[in-house]
């Protein structure tokens, strides 16, 4: 049976929860919460649950080192548990889209991204799926203190939307074709 890997990206740490770079584990928790898992286990620089949905293996992972090296983390799973890039979904925030929006993507550049750089160093390719959840962009703000600052009230209000929305995309992959999956979630910007 295939293992099919989850990768929420984020930053570890109690400083970093509630910030617009976590959106990746935001997702992850959301999941973990709808399918009832209170306890993630730890390996290799990682946190992660597993189980089976629709007759497939699922881990879903948070590495626990810094965004940047979440490639790093990310590789030592695929390894050990000899699994495809075209088995890997990543989660990560997105400054190019709006508040409240998800985008799902087949493959592509990191954007800028050093999460998504890190992981396309690692793997060699650009070429495994995502689901980007939007925040924005402050242009008056510096990027790096744009994306590690907290979250407002309501700004989090049209992010829970988006979590939601994306923890939705992540849960329906198992069992719908990704590109039918695009079509559905990419036409739809929340505000």
């Amino acid at each position: 049976m295939k293992i099919k890997l989850v990768v929420g990206l984020g930053n570890p740490g109690k400083q970093y929860n509630n910030t617009r770079h976590n959106m990746g584990f935001m997702v992850l928790d959301e999941i973990a919460r709808r399918l009832e898992v209170f306890k993630w286990k730890e390996r290799d620089g990682a946190l992660y649950f597993d189980c089976y949905l629709d007759l497939a293996h699922i881990i879903f992972m948070k590495p626990q080192k810094y965004i940047n090296l979440s490639g790093d983390v990310m590789i030592d799973f695929i390894k050990y548990f000899d699994i495809k890039t075209e088995d890997i979904l990543v989660v990560s925030d997105d400054l190019d889209l709006p508040v409240g929006s998800i985008k799902l993507k087949l493959k592509g550049s990191s954007g800028g991204h050093n999460g998504l750089k890190n992981i396309e160093e690692r793997l060699g390719t650009n070429e495994y799926r995502r689901v980007k959840v939007g925040i924005s962009n402050d242009k008056e703000m510096d990027t790096k203190d744009y994306v590690l600052g907290k979250i407002g009230p309501t700004e989090k209000r049209h992010l829970k939307k988006a979590i939601d929305l994306a923890a939705d995309a992540v849960l329906a992959s198992f069992h719908t074709p990704f590109e039918e999956l695009m079509s559905k979630y990419n036409t739809r910007i929340r505000n």
